[in-house]
C-alpha cells in the first residue's frame, strides 16, 4: 500500500483507528487457536483411544476412533486456511496502527517491536500450521491410511510445541491492545483528549 492511499484511509477511520467497527483480526485469531487447538486435542483423543474406550462405553458415547481423527483432519485444515485472513486482517490493520512511542509493554518493549515481533510471529505461525496440515495430511492420506493410529507421535509433540508459540505469540498481541491501546476506541479518544463516554450514547 502506498503512503498515501494509507494516510487517505486515515481520514475515513472511526474512533478505534480503523474503517469498521470492530477489528476483524482478534476475531480470526480466536477462530485460528480454536481450529488448531481442537485439531491436535481430537488427535490427541484419537491417538490414546484403547484407553479411553472403556470410559466410552460406560458412558454409553458410541464413539468410534476413526471419527476423532476426521475432526483432526478437518479442523488442521481449515486453521491452515483461515490463518491466510488472520494474518493478512492482522497486517492491514497495524498498518493503520497509530500507537503511543512513550510506553512500555510489560516485557519492556516498544509498541513499534510489540509489533514487529507480533508480525513475524504471525508469518511464522501460519508457515508452522501450513506445515501441519501437509503433513496431517500426508499422515491419513499416505504414510498410515491403513493403521488404527492415524497420526504419529512426533506430530502431536509438535502440535503441543506449537501451543506454546502461540501462548508467546498471543501475549505480544494482547500487549498491543492492552498496554498500547491498538484499535481499542476508549483508548484512542482518551489520547485525542475527547470523551469516550459518547461512544455509549
Amino acid at each position: 500500500m502506498s503512503p498515501d492511499l494509507i494516510e487517505q484511509l486515515k481520514g475515513q477511520l472511526g474512533a478505534n483507528g480503523l474503517p469498521y467497527s470492530l477489528p476483524i483480526h482478534p476475531n480470526l485469531v480466536h477462530l485460528t487457536l480454536g481450529l488448531f487447538i481442537v485439531a491436535i486435542a481430537f488427535d490427541i483423543v484419537g491417538t490414546l483411544f484403547p484407553l479411553e474406550k472403556p470410559i466410552f462405553k460406560f458412558l454409553a458415547i458410541p464413539a468410534t476412533r476413526s471419527n476423532f481423527f476426521d475432526v483432526g483432519w478437518y479442523n488442521i485444515l481449515a486453521a491452515a486456511v483461515i490463518t491466510f485472513f488472520t494474518v493478512a486482517a492482522g497486517f492491514y490493520e497495524v498498518m493503520l496502527a497509530e500507537p503511543p512511542t512513550d510506553v512500555k509493554s510489560a516485557w519492556g518493549l516498544q509498541a513499534m517491536e510489540t509489533m514487529l515481533w507480533h508480525g513475524v510471529g504471525g508469518v511464522v505461525l501460519l508457515m508452522l500450521i501450513v506445515a501441519m496440515a501437509v503433513w496431517r495430511g500426508f499422515q491419513r492420506f499416505l504414510w498410515r491410511k491403513d493403521r488404527a493410529q492415524q497420526v504419529q507421535w512426533s506430530y502431536l509433540l509438535a502440535g503441543l510445541g506449537i501451543f506454546a508459540l502461540m501462548f508467546v505469540h498471543g501475549t505480544l498481541g494482547a500487549q498491543l491492545a492492552a498496554e498500547f491501546g491498538v484499535h481499542i476506541s476508549a483508548d484512542r479518544l482518551l489520547r485525542l483528549g475527547e470523551n469516550p463516554n459518547l461512544l455509549l450514547k
